[in-house]
Formats: structure tokens, C-alpha cells, sequence
């Protein structure tokens, strides 16, 4: 049973920043404590009882959200890229009927890894879906948050002509299926001022459903070694009862970079070799002198101003920049092209972007999914997915509804 937490890992379960922590240290509210073997300033386990929302780290019950289905539910997916959240419904029990995606190579990659699998790979506009009516339990997708045109109050299906969500809500109301799961980044909350948000729930009740309050899911808190946000909106047909969904419940354990590549709970083994990307000379040789966990606040300041520019002069963190990873934490949330320089995400070790299969690990991939493409084509595939293990648990949270429902 774990007993402490670091700091780092305190400001990740309370969503706060390590600046944070230091100042409520300082005025008492949060003070940290010796950890007796490494004299590290830690946290006691019951130090946070203090904190409503942490209350699953003190829950006695056992923290698994598995559970079988009574039957075999099937999902449809759209956008679904390289497959991460089709992969972590799989694996939970959801069989997939049919996946819709237009990029080539993502869509060779659902086709390599699962040759039985119905891959569309065409422009979902043009894809109609009316033969799955009532044949279907499950529709997924990771639109792209688009603002829409407002026409009156109360936003209709139509007023979302021309975006990517009017076609996820047309492929809902096509096939009726008992729930749908929409994803996407956090920054869909707040876009054009909640105004995109509030009309996506608008349609979806249009079209017959009842959409739960959307909910911000932390990756950390469901067996992924990275600190990755995503949103989902969840709809319930109208004739089955909402208060029946769960959102999956957090796991007490954070994994941190070193149990994602190394042996040990989430793997059997070392991580597999592979191509990956490296950094050009003069990038390198910064990021030789930023220690583990560092950044570049950690260079020498004459180095520091050169390699930032005109950035130095503005303020703010900046934490992305000449970013080195440490084996002790989860990674920062991996892009689509691991060497641009506002997010750097180097190795712990050696001065080198992660490889592909790294990627694929801190994803939380299995070892036998394979990218297809050039390399910066298998970065971009892996770097836009769902995590698998995130994609898992709340593959668990819908069988449940639907053992409960249908």
C-alpha cells in the first residue's frame, strides 16, 4: 500500500502546479514531510483526506473497473485513426462492426493489425451508415472541435452543417445505437467561450439522447504512464435510463515513464528497439545540459537566452520548451512530432527524441500493433490517439450500462 506521494505526483492528482504545492508549504496548508529513506520532501497518504475529490486513493474496495458483458456489444467507430480507442474497447469485450477513417495510413494501420475488421477509408460525409439501424450498441468518435453558425437560441442538427460533429450526430441518429462516446481535448470546454460545447449537447438531445455533464478523464488515473486529458460526452438514448452509466473510476496507482518502458506491471518487458527521430546538432547540444526532469531554466542563462529568443522576454513557464523527461513521472503529453522545440519530449537518458515504439508504449499500445507510413507518419498516428488503457476503462464503463440496460 502506497504511503507517500511526491510532489509531483500530489500536483498531478490535484490538478495544481508544483509552484503551487511549494507555497501552500510555506503558509502551512499543505506542508511536506521527510520520506524516511531518501529524505525526498513527500507527502503522507493521509495528508490528502483533506481533499474531497481524492477520495478513491482511500477507498478499501478493490479499484478494478472490470467487467464481462452478458452479450456481445458492438461499436462503430469514426476518426478513428490508428486505432488506440478501438483497440481499448476490444479489450475490454466491445467488438468493433465498422471503423471510418480518411488518413491512408492510419487507415492501413487498423487494416494490418486487424484484417477481419470493416475499415471505411473515405471521407465520413460521404459514408452512409442506415444499414447498422438497431444493429449497433455503441457509437465513438474523435471529432475535431469546430465552432458552429448559430441560428436562434437553440442550436438544430442542421446549424452543424459542414463540421465533423454534425456527421458523428448523423451517424448516431442513422443507427440509434444505445450510447454514444464523443472525445476530445480539453480544449473543447472552453471553445468559442462554451459556446461549441453547449451546442454539441443541444444536438445531441435533438436527435434523442440524454447527455451527461461532459466529463474531463486524467489518463494518470487509468494505467497510463502520461499525463494526457481527454473529454467525453457520453449520450443515452432516451428510452434507456441515464443515472445507469458510471464514469470509470480513478486506480490509486500513478505509473510514471520508467514503468512504461521498462519491465515490470504494465509490461512483460523492456521496450522493443526501434527507428525513431533525432535532434539537429545545435538542438542536442542544449539539451546535453538539462538534467533529468529539467527544462530550459536549467541551462546556463547565456544559453538560455539564445535558445529561447524572443521567448526569454516574455515570462510564463514555457515548461514544454528544452523539456528532458524524467523515469520517476509520467511523461508530459506526447505530440505528433516529438522534436519540435515548444514541446521536446527527450529521452531521461540519452539526448534523443523518443522512438516510435516508446511512443507506442507511453500510449500504452501492446508491442505487437504495428504504424504504418514513415516514421513522422507513425509520430503523428500515435501521438493523435486515445490511450489504449485509458480507451479500456471506459470500454468497461459502457458494458456495464449495457448489462445494466438492454
Amino acid at each position: 500500500m502506497k504511503e507517500y506521494y511526491t510532489l509531483s505526483e500530489v500536483a498531478d492528482l490535484l490538478s495544481v502546479s508544483k509552484e503551487t504545492l511549494r507555497r501552500w508549504d510555506k503558509n502551512g496548508k499543505l506542508v511536506a514531510v521527510r520520506e524516511p529513506m531518501s529524505q525526498y520532501r513527500v507527502y503522507k497518504k493521509e495528508q490528502l483526506e483533506i481533499f474531497d475529490n481524492l477520495d478513491f486513493l482511500f477507498n478499501k474496495k478493490d479499484d478494478s473497473n472490470k467487467v464481462e458483458p452478458q452479450r456481445n456489444y458492438t461499436a462503430i467507430e469514426l476518426f478513428a485513426g490508428a486505432g488506440g480507442l478501438a483497440v481499448g474497447l476490444e479489450q475490454a469485450g466491445i467488438s468493433c462492426l465498422a471503423l471510418n477513417e480518411i488518413d491512408k495510413w492510419a487507415a492501413e494501420t487498423l487494416r494490418n493489425n486487424r484484417p477481419q475488421w470493416n475499415v471505411i477509408q473515405d471521407d465520413v460525409k460521404n459514408v452512409s451508415f442506415k444499414t447498422y439501424k438497431d444493429k449497433v450498441d455503441i457509437v465513438t468518435g474523435g471529432f475535431p472541435c469546430q465552432a458552429f453558425s448559430y441560428a436562434g437560441k437553440k442550436l438544430g442538427l442542421n446549424d452543424a452543417r459542414g463540421t465533423l460533429f454534425y456527421e458523428f450526430a448523423r451517424v448516431v441518429q442513422e443507427t440509434q445505437p444505445a450510447i454514444c462516446i464523443g472525445e476530445n481535448v480539453r480544449g473543447l470546454l472552453n471553445h468559442d467561450n462554451g459556446r461549441t460545447i453547449k451546442g454539441m449537447l443541444s444536438i445531441l438531445d435533438e436527435i434523442g439522447y440524454t447527455v451527461l455533464p461532459p466529463k474531463l478523464l486524467k489518463a494518470i488515473f487509468y494505467k497510463v504512464p502520461q499525463k494526457r486529458e481527454r473529454v467525453l460526452i457520453v449520450g443515452i438514448r432516451k428510452d434507456l435510463d441515464f443515472n445507469k452509466f458510471d464514469f470509470p473510476k480513478p486506480y490509486k496507482k500513478i505509473f510514471n515513464l520508467k514503468d512504461a518502458l521498462k519491465k515490470g506491471e504494465l509490461y512483460p518487458s523492456d521496450v522493443p528497439t526501434s527507428v525513431g527521430q533525432n535532434y539537429p546538432i545545435k538542438k542536442k547540444e542544449v539539451l546535453e545540459l538539462v538534467p533529468q526532469g529539467g527544462y530550459w531554466r536549467d541551462l546556463p542563462i547565456d544559453i538560455q537566452k539564445d535558445y529561447m529568443g524572443k521567448s526569454f522576454y516574455l515570462g510564463g513557464g514555457k515548461t514544454g520548451m528544452a523539456r528532458r523527461m524524467s523515469w520517476e513521472e509520467p511523461s508530459l503529453t506526447l505530440t505528433c512530432s516529438p522534436a519540435q522545440k515548444q514541446t521536446e519530449r527527450c529521452h531521461p537518458e540519452e539526448t534523443r527524441p523518443f522512438t516510435v515504439r516508446e511512443y507506442a508504449r507511453i500510449q500504452t499500445f501492446p508491442d505487437d500493433w504495428q504504424f504504418a507510413g514513415s516514421v513522422s507518419q507513425q509520430y503523428k498516428q500515435i501521438g493523435n490517439a486515445v490511450p489504449v488503457n485509458l480507451a479500456k476503462e471506459v470500454g468497461y464503463s459502457i458494458i456495464k450500462f449495457l448489462n445494466k440496460s438492454l
